[in-house]
Formats: structure tokens, C-alpha cells, sequence
């Protein structure tokens, strides 16, 4: 029977790379994986500085289950060409650092111990992806996700992939096809068992192949009480595949949904039901830390990603992220589009060669995720290249027939070889492209794009980002632009029923090279900044979901007279699913306004916009003589649901101090989100805050970055990172104006509360 095992604890991590570490094991820094080689400051810094080689060591003991048996070592990612050595020799290498790369160890595996050497080079290599031009965004060095020890029998499973049929029929079934590794070496029959399960562990149905080889087919038809895996219930179910043959046996899990996901010029449909797709782009990386976060910091953003922010979709941009994030993405029901590493350049023919490879990695890996609906074989953005397209979509399509393919760009009249069009489309805020009425055009249309005369499946994949970077702490006045730009986007989406859906650019900052972003290295694209924390813009997404999700009510203003050119707060946007608004203004008459369909037909929660409408320019004068309190209230169905007050002389009052979890796990390398805020004395953030702060820990967990930290637009944020101990652990903020802010958690080696698809999925690795 097989056996995985974690392989990230006890590396020992030298900067550089000298032929005798892959011999014997030198003293050097000890580190547990995920792990970043260089940890970069938050911004204004050198990125060559992980563009050089790295060494990783871990020695290991023979043990006696490796006996007549295939043992080797599973990377899950490593950026950016890896060589590993096994024993002073090498044994195997990888070009791809998104994606996972197995490496047998038996021919030089020997009792005792042994050592595992990892070369890691970071230089962004031309001859493959997604290096050779400009990109814009980093890849950190370093082996940034988990590794595992696997042991299997001498014929094992490959891999197996299951295709549900007859989805919406009242009996489902599945195929589920399966891969053996060394069906040669067999000396007779093998028995290959397929049986699915629910999430509570009860058997549905089972079926047997007497006579398996290289690749078998097993049928599970007329499944009974199947549930589909929808959005607001993505159900699960788990397949069993079991081997038994003469010289030992093997098994193999995976989860799967019973779904189907349809993009027809008419529209997106999840399981034949019209859904508009409303998303966001994200990057996988994080300050100090780049790409080198474990399972709960990746489990995180696809909830703020679905529960924050309310999307339904997230694009992993520009190539196959973690699969922790993937697997809460399963779990929980966010919607996934993949791509193949790349952003804009096409190289030469072995460059070509590796892209190929790249889709057929991805989609090995990723073919049984409910979630992804969508594979992108195309590099974002890439002008056309017919043959060299026409063959990732082959690949594609011969893989995985059951999922449609796309490719992103960002011109129109592009040759279409794929099943969807996909357009980066930004139009909205290009000064040279054309107005109508006085007001810019939000989204093209698709006629315009595609240059067909006839409508085909069409998707918007990035919009506004670089046409107006936002950052946390600028003006209120850019803010609030900002926000409209999101909003009159995803209003034209709403309109047009033959557009599938538009995914912002982007989820959350992030750092990238000299030639792009704001000079810091930091593109300010997001509606979070990089800590997650979000902006005005954010809530532009949160408000569209139902009030019985959650009601929401941000105003977009800081609520002071001069904080805009000229003065004033209007017109005043609030962002809300709320049927109506109050604003009060001091002990003066309240204005009551409902959503501003006016300017917003489509959404399905416009934005409250108080201005000349609601109030007349002698009354719009007379808020300027003498500032008050603000006051808003929402109503939904006529009863007060929310209130938010801002203060008219805001004074530093307190640190507000929250972590994303209670406790950090000593089991793994984990990682907790802490978010301080500056707040006045009506619990408002102050967005001007500026002072610095002092981070102190005490107990089994250290804080990713610098300890001294700064407020940037009121808030202040940081990941603390297990030590591998359990305990307590303590918390101080300290900042001149306020009373410390102390916060406790606990370092437990066992995550509460760990759902049973959780750790089935957990332990499944």
C-alpha cells in the first residue's frame, strides 16, 4: 500500500550554489518549506536579488518500507529550474515552477543515509515561460510550496481521472480512467476497483475491472441522490481507486463534483442555469513572504475572494496556482479559471515546447477540480500564433474533452482557436478611444472585439487596473473615481446578456519589476492592498450580493469638508444592497435616496448617490459653514438594518486589533493574517494615520517581515508564522498615541473544527 508523507520540515537552506553540496551536508540556515529564498522588503527594493542560484539540503534515513519498492519525492512547486541530486548525483530536473515534479530516487537510493540536494536557480531563464520579455509580476526563488515522500509498491496507480455523465439527468453516472505506472513488471492479472463516496463516507456505488492494464476504464452508473455542486452547495464526493495484483497492492483518491459549465454566445450556465460571472484576477503572492505561503494563508483568499468580496470567479493570473487554494476553492464553491504561465512573449521552438507542456502539467494535475471551468492555453495577452495555438488546444481538448479552452488578449480581431473569447478590455479611461454622450465607453462591444458577425461564447478578463491604479491612502476624490470605474464595468456587464462575465484587474496589489507599477515596485491595481486589506473599490463587489448574505453600507468618503478639490463630500457615493439611505447631517433634516438606477440600470444593487438631486446647492452650501457628525442609515424593506457614523473632529482612540484565526498550527509551516486599525472614538479607521508602530511576540510563533511597522491609510497589517511548537502566544502593538493593543492566540498541533473533506483532501497528499 502506498504511504505520503511530508517532506517540508528540517531543510538546510545556503545562498549560493558550490559543486560539494551535493555530497554532503554543510551547516547552513534551517528552514521548514514553503520558503522563499530572498525576503524582499515591501517595496522599493532590487528584484534581481533572488535571480541567482540556491541550494536546499535535507538527509533522510532508509527505512525499511522502501524495500523492493518505488520511493521518490514529490515537489509541489519550485521556482524557477530545479536539478536535484540524490547522493552526489543528479537525477532529475524541472523548468516549470508552477506546477509539481515527481523524482524517483531507487537508482541511487542506498541504506543509511541520504541526501537530497536541490539546485534552485532564479535567473528568469528566456528558454521558457514564462521568461524571455517583460512580465509584470515577480517569481520569487526558492522551493515555495510543500514536498512529499511517496512510497508505493513496484506497480502503482499513475493517476486517474473521473468525467461525470448525464449530469442533470435524475441517475448520474462517471467514468473514471485509469493510468498504471509499470504495468510491464504485473506477471499476470491485476484487479483495479473504483468506488465513490459522499462527504459522510458512505458508499454509493462500486465497480471492478478483472484484467486491468496500462489503461482501464471503469463505469459507476445510475448513481442515485446525487446532488450537484453548486455554488451555494458545492457537493463533494470522493472516488476510491484500489489495485490488487500478485506483488502487492496501491490505492488513489480523489474529489469530484457533478456539474456542467457552459459558455454559448447567450451567456455563462452552471448546470444549464444562466449565472453572470462577476470575478477577480489574483496573484499568489504575499509581502516579505512572495510566493512561499502554506495551506491556510491560500485557503484564506479564496474565502475572501467568495465571502468578502462576494465574487464568484477568481482567473489564476498568469498560471496554475496552489493546489491548497484550488482545494478550497472545491470546498467552497468559487468558481476557477486556469492558464498556463506566460504574459505576453511567445519565444522559440523549445520555449514552445515547454508552453505545451506547461497546459498538458496543468491539466494533469487540475482535471478532477468541480471548480475549474475553464483552461487557458493561450500566454495572457500573446499576439496570434496559429499553429503553436492550435496545438495547446489539441492538447487540451485530447486531455480533458469536458472543459472548454480559452486564450486571454488584449487586441481585437484576434484569430479564435479556442472555445471562449476571452478580451482584456480596456477601453474605460483610454483618452483615445472613443466617448459616447459625453461619458466613456465602458466595455466594447463584442462585434467590435472579435471582428465576427455572428456572436460566439465571450468573457472579459481584466478591466480597469493600470488604466487608474488606486492606492489605499490616496486622495478620497481618486478613490471614488476608482469605485465608479468598477461600477460602470460591471453595469455593462450586467446589460448585456451575451457577455458571460468580467473579472477585474485585480483581487489584491502586488509586487512586480522596475518597468511597471508605481516606481516602488508595487502595482497598486487591486481593490486590497497587499495585506488583503480592502479598499473603497472592494465594496463595489460586496454590494452586489443579496441583503439576506449580509447587508453592506460603505460610504465612499472620509467624511471631512476638505479633504476634495474645491470641498465638500458630493456628489456622495454609498455603496450598499440596502433599498434606501438616510444621511444626516449633524441635527439637521435627514435626505433619504434610494439606489441610482438612473446612472446604474443593470447592477443588481446600484450605488446610492446623493447629490444635486437630493439636495439643492443652497443646502449643499450651507454643510460647508460649520462641519458635523455624518449619520447614515439602511434600510431594507423599510426597517433599519445599518448605521455608520463618522465623526466631524476625528481623534486617535484606540488600536483595533483582529487575527484572521484563533491559533496557529505547529504541524505545518502556518501562517496567520493580524490587521491593526487606527480608529477614532466612533470606531472609524483614520485614513490619514501614518504613525509607526511596534510589533512584539512572544510564544511558538515570529512575525513574516519587519517587527517596526507603519499605519498606511489607517491600517497596519502582518503574517505571524509557527515556529513548530505549541503554546501560547502573545501579541503587543505599541504606537505613541494609544494604549498597547494585545492580542492572544494558541500554537496547536491539531487544526479544530477540521472538516472531514478537509482532512480526507489534507491527508490525501
Amino acid at each position: 500500500m502506498r504511504s505520503t508523507t511530508r517532506f517540508s520540515d528540517d531543510w538546510t537552506f545556503h545562498e549560493g550554489f558550490e559543486e560539494n553540496l551535493i555530497y554532503e551536508l554543510k551547516s547552513g540556515s534551517r528552514i521548514n518549506l514553503p520558503h522563499s529564498a530572498v525576503e524582499l522588503p515591501y517595496n522599493y527594493f532590487d528584484e534581481t536579488e533572488f535571480q541567482r542560484s540556491f541550494c536546499y539540503q535535507k538527509s533522510f534515513e532508509w527505512q525499511p518500507e522502501f524495500e523492493n519498492r518505488e520511493v521518490s519525492l514529490v515537489f509541489d512547486g519550485a521556482m524557477a529550474d530545479s536539478v536535484v541530486y540524490l547522493n552526489g548525483e543528479k537525477i532529475a530536473s524541472h523548468r516549470d515552477g508552477y506546477t509539481p515534479f515527481e523524482v524517483p530516487l531507487n537508482s541511487n537510493l542506498k541504506r543509511g543515509v541520504n541526501l537530497v540536494s536541490v539546485k534552485i536557480d532564479g535567473t528568469e531563464n528566456p528558454e521558457f515561460p514564462p521568461f524571455g520579455g517583460q512580465i509584470d509580476y515577480l517569481t520569487y526563488a526558492g522551493i515555495y510550496r510543500d514536498a512529499w515522500l511517496k512510497v508505493v509498491d513496484c506497480v502503482s496507480i499513475e493517476r486517474i481521472k473521473v468525467e461525470t455523465r448525464n449530469v442533470l439527468s435524475e441517475l448520474k453516472s462517471a467514468t473514471v480512467h485509469c493510468e498504471l505506472r509499470n504495468p510491464q513488471k504485473l506477471g499476470g492479472d491485476a484487479k483495479l476497483t473504483a468506488r465513490i463516496f459522499d462527504a459522510s463516507g458512505n458508499e454509493i456505488a462500486c465497480n471492478s475491472c478483472l484484467h486491468a492494464g496500462e489503461r482501464t476504464e471503469i463505469s459507476l452508473a445510475d448513481l442515485p441522490n446525487i446532488e450537484l455542486w453548486e455554488l451555494d452547495n458545492p457537493s463533494l464526493y470522493r472516488v476510491l481507486v484500489e489495485l490488487d495484483h500478485s506483488k502487492g497492492s496501491d490505492q488513489v483518491s480523489t474529489w469530484i463534483g457533478f456539474r456542467t459549465a457552459e459558455f454559448t454566445p447567450n451567456g455563462f450556465k452552471l448546470n444549464g442555469r444562466p449565472l453572470k460571472i462577476m470575478g477577480l484576477n489574483r496573484h499568489q503572492s504575499y509581502p516579505y513572504a512572495g510566493y512561499a505561503m502554506g495551506r491556510r494563508a491560500q485557503e484564506r483568499d479564496a474565502e475572501i475572494v467568495k465571502y468578502d468580496l462576494k465574487c464568484n470567479l477568481v482567473r489564476t493570473s498568469h498560471y496554475p496556482q496552489s493546489p491548497w487554494f484550488l482545494d478550497h476553492c472545491d470546498r467552497i464553491g468559487l468558481l476557477v479559471f486556469e492558464e498556463i504561465p506566460g504574459w505576453q512573449h511567445i519565444g522559440g521552438p523549445e520555449w514552445k515546447r515547454e508552453a505545451v507542456e506547461n497546459v498538458r502539467r496543468m491539466i494533469r494535475r487540475d482535471w478532477n477540480r468541480p471548480s475549474i471551468i475553464l483552461w487557458g492555453v493561450r500566454i495572457n495577452e500573446s499576439q496570434d500564433d496559429g499553429a503553436f495555438y492550435e496545438e495547446t488546444n489539441a492538447v487540451a481538448r485530447a486531455l480533458d474533452p469536458t472543459r472548454q479552452t480559452a486564450g486571454v488578449r488584449n487586441f481585437p480581431n484576434s484569430e479564435l482557436l479556442e472555445d471562449v473569447y476571452t478580451m482584456n478590455d480596456f477601453i474605460q479611461g483610454n483618452e483615445e478611444l472613443p466617448w459616447t454622450n459625453h461619458f466613456p465607453i465602458s466595455l466594447r462591444k463584442q462585434r467590435d472585439v472579435t471582428g465576427l458577425n455572428y456572436p460566439v461564447p465571450y468573457m472579459v478578463t481584466e478591466f480597469n487596473g493600470h488604466m487608474y491604479p488606486t492606492k489605499s491612502f490616496d486622495p478620497e476624490q481618486r478613490q471614488a473615481e476608482h469605485v465608479t470605474r468598477h461600477l460602470k464595468v460591471l453595469d455593462a456587464m450586467y446589460g448585456d446578456p451575451r457577455i458571460s462575465g468580467c473579472i477585474g484587474w485585480c483581487m489584491a496589489d502586488y509586487n512586480t519589476h522596475k518597468d511597471f507599477g508605481s516606481g516602488d515596485r508595487i502595482c497598486h491595481h487591486g481593490v486590497l492592498d497587499m495585506f488583503r486589506i480592502p479598499k473603497f473599490a472592494a465594496y463595489a463587489y460586496s454590494s452586489q450580493c443579496d441583503p439576506s448574505d449580509g447587508i453592506v453600507m460603505k460610504p465612499v468618503t472620509f467624511g471631512s469638508r476638505g479633504e476634495r478639490s474645491i470641498g465638500g463630500i458630493f456628489p456622495l457615493i454609498v455603496l450598499t444592497n440596502c433599498d434606501e439611505v438616510e444621511l444626516r447631517f449633524g441635527n439637521k433634516s435627514a435626505v433619504r435616496a434610494k439606489p441610482d438606477r438612473e446612472n446604474y440600470r443593470n447592477l443588481p444593487f446600484p450605488p446610492v448617490v446623493i447629490d444635486h438631486r437630493h439636495l439643492s446647492i443652497e443646502e449643499i452650501g450651507c454643510w460647508g459653514t460649520k462641519w458635523e457628525d455624518l449619520f447614515f442609515t439602511g434600510f431594507v424593506n423599510g426597517v433599519a438594518k445599518e448605521e455608520v457614523r463618522l465623526v466631524c473632529d476625528p481623534r486617535p482612540d484606540r488600536i483595533d486589533v483582529e487575527a484572521d484565526s484563533e491559533y496557529l498550527l505547529a504541524s505545518e509551516k502556518d501562517s496567520v493574517r493580524v490587521v491593526a486599525r487606527a480608529v477614532d472614538q466612533a470606531g472609524s479607521i483614520m485614513p490619514v494615520f501614518g504613525d509607526p508602530l511596534q510589533v512584539e511576540v512572544e510564544g511558538a510563533a515570529k512575525i513574516i517581515g519587519p517587527d517596526r511597522l507603519a499605519f498606511r491609510g489607517g491600517v497596519a497589517a502582518f503574517w505571524l508564522e509557527s515556529l513548530g511548537e505549541t503554546g501560547r502566544i502573545e501579541i503587543k502593538i505599541s504606537s505613541g498615541r494609544f494604549a498597547p493593543a494585545l492580542l492572544a492566540l494558541d500554537a496547536v498541533r491539531e487544526e479544530p473544527h477540521f472538516s472531514s473533506i478537509a482532512r480526507n483532501q489534507y491527508a490525501e497528499r
